[in-house]
């Protein structure tokens, strides 16, 4: 089964930097979208979520085959970038 990870970012964002270094360092690809770039993109996940706080993450299950999305916010579904990288890791495991 295909995965992937995709993140919203914004430039300027501490957490968003640390976060992106803490998943290459775990070996996680992912795909990064500033919210700025991909505003219509992001708004949509605000919509799914209820929470506009960055770093905010999907993990896509099945891209290319009947996709199946995981929406994750902080202060939602995690407090810690610790906690968020272990989300992700799940997923794979």
């Amino acid at each position: 089964m295909d995965k992937m990870v995709v993140l919203f970012t914004m430039k300027g964002c501490a957490f968003c930097e640390q976060f992106k270094k803490m998943l290459k360092e775990e070996q996680i690809d992912f795909v990064n979208r500033d919210i700025q770039e991909n505003k219509e993109e992001y708004d949509m996940f605000i919509k799914s979520t209820g929470n506009d706080f960055v770093p905010s993450f999907m993990v896509i299950d099945s891209p290319n085959d009947n996709p199946v999305s995981h929406l994750y916010a902080p202060g939602r579904d995690y407090e810690e970038l610790d906690k968020a990288v272990s989300i992700i890791k799940e997923h794979f495991s």
